[in-house]
């Protein structure tokens, strides 16, 4: 099969496609088909060597949507089935950027019937993330949050599943964003200065850093998006930094959320996967809005 991976560390012109032979699922694992697999800006850390691994092969990709090809024992899945999944592992030989791909059975999840692979690629790990990243914080109906990066990948699911628990979500954004976050759930929006002490939660989804600490009121709650990067806690605020981890179960829920219509997909791009330089390429430029999705 073909794969993504990068074997010396620098920009989009270090990835390579190579051939390597196809995974095979263990007890309790299961082996996918790749239809599509989102790109994300932690593979872009894979590949400047943010989390080591020199002189190794790097496989790339989180996210993917496709159809079960094989499966270990213990096994709750069958071949044919339509999933999409996680593959966790930042120091890897392979990842979701490839034609096949083995991942545990519990990561895996029904893909959304109600929208295509492509699409489907774009909910995993991202919106995993925001609902991981929200549960940390605690926040209760009625109380506020503030989401910088509010139009990114991780903000805009965390906007949307927030306000669906009823929480007062302002959202901290370009100003050619508001639209799109007031369409999703926001019910207050900003894209420059907030007052200190002025919010219950915040979650820096932005990776502003520990600057935005200030906003959170005294006792309240804030998440990181980087695990690590948590300021110390202040003034009785508790911190912390979502750590991602794959759970199927969950994910489950994320797709019913998007059968019913109540999460917005966003694709920002699509490419081949031998094209997946050039992806990482447009990924470097920032400001994606969306997803950029691999299809092998």
């Amino acid at each position: 099969m073909r794969a993504a991976v990068v074997r010396a560390f620098g920009g989009p012109e270090k990835v390579e496609i190579v051939e390597t032979e196809v995974p095979e699922p263990g007890v309790r694992q299961v082996r996918i088909k790749v239809s599509a697999a989102g790109l994300n800006p932690v593979d872009g850390a894979v590949r400047s060597g943010a989390f080591g691994g020199e002189g190794q092969q790097l496989g790339f990709g989180f996210d993917v949507a496709g159809t079960v090809d094989a499966t270990g024992a213990e096994s709750t899945w069958h071949v044919g089935d339509a999933v999409v999944a996680v593959a966790h592992g930042l120091v890897r030989p392979l990842g979701t950027h490839a034609e096949y791909v083995v991942v545990e059975t519990d990561a895996a999840a029904a893909a959304p019937t109600s929208v295509d692979a492509v699409a489907a690629a774009t909910l995993p790990l991202n919106a995993l993330t925001a609902a991981q990243a929200l549960d940390l914080l605690e926040l209760e109906s009625g109380q506020s949050l503030l989401v910088t990066g509010a139009a990114g990948a991780v903000g805009g699911y965390a906007v949307q599943l927030a306000a669906r628990r009823g929480i007062a979500v302002t959202a901290l954004a370009r100003e050619g964003d508001e639209e799109f976050v007031r369409s999703v759930g926001a019910s207050s929006f900003t894209s420059g200065a907030v007052a200190a002490g002025s919010f219950d939660a915040v979650l820096d989804a932005g990776v502003l850093g520990p600057t935005t600490l200030e906003w959170v009121r005294d006792g309240g709650a804030f998440v990181a998006l980087i695990p690590g990067t948590a300021p110390d806690p202040a003034r009785g605020v508790r911190t912390a930094a979502v750590e991602s981890s794959a759970d199927g179960s969950r994910l489950a829920e994320l797709v019913r959320l998007v059968d019913e219509g109540a999460l917005t997909l966003r694709v920002a791009a699509r490419y081949p996967l031998v094209e997946v330089a050039k992806a990482h390429a447009y990924l470097e430029e920032g400001g994606v809005r969306g997803r950029i999705v691999l299809v092998p």
